[in-house]
């Protein structure tokens, strides 16, 4: 058997999905070591350094060879073939570790014949030994594996409100002493919400916040430092906690359900939402179809009024776990003081009123402008309104209601985060016409023009007959007597009919 030369560089790396693991340093006389997160992928290095080699990497463009092979367990003399890459390109790999382990071609041709193993399990902990033979030499290199583990209780998903174990393990053999956590790069404060326990960590009552980068920090009694990072996702819903949705009465209104990604992306494929609402004494229903390709699940409701006002619940099922949501439907109704029509000159009242108040809203009334075709806003402060200023209190006054008041007028409701809601009332006063001059012909106005006319009508037929009388022969008096007579006969009988009218 040939001499092994030492012309091998080895180099540690603590790898942890792809990332340096810190603390994870050269121990004397236990041979090289590498550290990888159980579930993420690990680089057993191996490469030769040209700097002692002191030769050309364009050599290993010949015949050159790797055999990547694992000590047993419990006879750690016993080598098990993990993988061959013969000079030809043939691979060979051991059934247990196919297709987790591998080595780049275009690595092997600069010298780098480092081994990936990708996912990492924790049984893939031990020693591993690579031989290259390239020309005439045959070198080889040791490195030892350790598996971190970091498990959740339950096991995925996550969902929130839901209490959560963390653990952090390792395969090192020496004492455990500390176990430090990190949330986001920053330490996690032991207090209400998270409690510790033989270096786990439990989450209370995980929130969609609690997502992210999770780091564990393992220090043992030979002082080795061994750390691990995990990144957690908390399924739950997007937006504000018990939201608060405000629709105006006749008007339709959509309850927002949301996850905050889709369930299909951790592999589940069941996933179902229910909705709820109890008003009246009864129980409501609704049932949303399954949808596998959305994490959206709003209720639609077409018109809302008072009654629907109120509390609802949105459950999703996504696998075998449950997550739920309450929000609330607040209403926005106006109620006026005169019931029924409106008339010119009397005094109104409007009372813009909510349903389910949170205590911070406020009101703010608006005339919006009939003649504008887009609906210009415009302040309601005519001159008629009983105050000058913005009116930003429920009640709306009008104390003398005229045509500048006809119209659309608008009550938003107002919050910290700005305008929440409205409801729109649209003021009409009673015989009042928006498109022109209101009519004021009465009946005895109308029938004296009429009479006017006929009289006109008796002059204009005078005047005809009078001339006609001048050519009119002697032989014809009678004609001449009948017009005389007529006409003054029909005028005394219409002088007549207007007086019995009048006296009416």
């Amino acid at each position: 058997m040939r001499p092994v030369s030492p012309v091998l560089f080895l180099t540690l790396l603590a790898v942890n999905a792809g990332n340096i693991l810190p603390g994870a340093a050269e121990v004397e006389n236990r041979g090289q070591k590498v550290w990888a997160r159980e579930g993420s992928s690990a680089l057993l290095p191996c490469y030769l350094s040209p700097r002692k080699h002191g030769k050309s990497r364009k050599h290993l463009s010949g015949r050159t060879s790797v055999l990547w092979k694992r000590h047993g367990a419990s006879a750690p003399q016993e080598l098990h073939v993990v993988l061959e890459v013969e000079y030809t390109g043939l691979r060979k790999t051991a059934l247990p570790m196919r297709p987790r382990v591998s080595v780049l071609d275009s690595a092997l041709r600069n010298g780098n014949f480092s081994l990936c193993i990708n996912p990492v399990r924790s049984d893939d902990v031990g020693l591993y030994e690579a031989q290259v033979a390239y020309n005439t030499e045959i070198l080889s290199c040791q490195v030892e594996l350790g598996v971190v583990t970091v498990t959740l209780s339950p096991p995925l998903p996550v969902v929130e409100n839901e209490p959560l174990l963390l653990s952090c393990n390792s395969s090192h053999q020496a004492s455990l002493v500390e176990t430090c956590w990190f949330h986001n790069g920053r330490p996690v404060l032991i207090s209400g919400a998270f409690c510790s326990s033989h270096g786990a960590l439990y989450i209370l009552r995980p929130t969609v916040s609690d997502s992210g980068s999770w780091h564990c920090q393992l220090r043992y009694a030979d002082n080795e430092i061994i750390s691990a990072t995990y990144n957690l996702q908390i399924l739950g819903f997007d937006g504000p906690t018990n939201p608060v949705v405000y629709a105006a009465a006749g008007s339709a209104a959509d309850l927002p359900c949301t996850l905050n990604y889709l369930p299909s992306a951790s592999g589940i494929r069941v996933v179902k939402a229910h909705w709820s609402h109890f008003a009246g004494g009864h129980l409501q229903n609704w049932s949303i179809l399954q949808n596998q390709s959305s994490r959206n699940f709003p209720l639609h409701l077409p018109v809302v009024g008072p009654g629907d006002a109120g509390r609802y619940c949105c459950a999703v099922t996504v696998g075998n776990k449950m997550l739920s949501r309450d929000m609330t439907l607040a209403v926005i109704t106006v109620t006026p003081r005169i019931q029924g029509p409106v008339s010119e000159g009397s005094h109104l009242l409007l009372t813009c009123s909510l349903t389910n108040p949170q205590g911070h809203e406020y009101f703010q009334w608006k005339h919006l402008s009939s003649a504008s075709a887009d609906k210009k806003l415009t302040v309601a402060t005519s001159h008629n309104l009983k105050d000058s200023r913005v009116q930003t209190g429920p009640t709306l006054e009008i104390p003398q209601v005229s045509q500048k008041d006809v119209g659309i007028w608008e009550c938003s409701v107002y919050g910290p985060e700005g305008r929440l809601g409205a409801v729109e009332y649209g003021l009409q006063i009673t015989g009042a016409q928006v498109s022109g001059p209101p009519t004021i012909f009465s009946g005895q106005v109308t029938f004296g023009l009429m009479l006017t006319l006929f009289f006109l009508l008796m002059v204009c037929i005078l005047a005809l007959g009078l001339q006609k009388r001048a050519r009119l022969p002697a032989s014809f008096p009678a004609l001449e007597r009948i017009v005389a007579v007529t006409v003054p006969k029909e005028m005394e009988e219409s002088q007549k009919e207007t007086i019995q009218q009048t006296e009416c």
